[in-house]
């Protein structure tokens, strides 16, 4: 498979590894947003949101999970965004689901740029 994401898992690109389990990958973002910035994503091969299913939807709540827990450790109490693009009019570049976890600064009022 030739998924940047996968490859990333597999140990064959370097990443900065933030979090691992058996189920999910967390490393920071090579172009932050923001201070904190840390991509989420499910070892196994999802697409984007448009592919979750009954069957593969557990691994959406435990990357929440990881969410939460990597902004407690990584001091957002005052808030952060938790954000997933699915498909390519949305802004998807890598089509292995992912979410972004971003903080650490005000992020603004409005969801999309104009």
């Amino acid at each position: 498979m030739d998924c940047l994401f996968c490859k990333i898992i597999a140990g064959e690109i370097p990443s900065t590894k933030v979090y691992e389990d058996d189920k999910v990958y967390a490393f920071n973002d090579i172009n932050p947003a923001a201070p904190v910035h840390i991509l989420i994503i499910p070892k196994v091969h999802i697409a984007s949101a448009a592919e979750v299913t009954a069957e593969n939807a557990d691994i959406v709540g435990h990357i929440f999970e990881v969410a939460a827990k990597l902004a407690k450790e990584k001091g957002l109490d005052n808030g952060y965004r938790i954000v997933t693009n699915c498909g390519d009019d949305a802004g998807q570049s890598v089509h292995h689901l992912h979410f972004h976890l971003i903080g650490g600064r005000f992020l603004g009022l409005k969801m999309v740029e104009d």
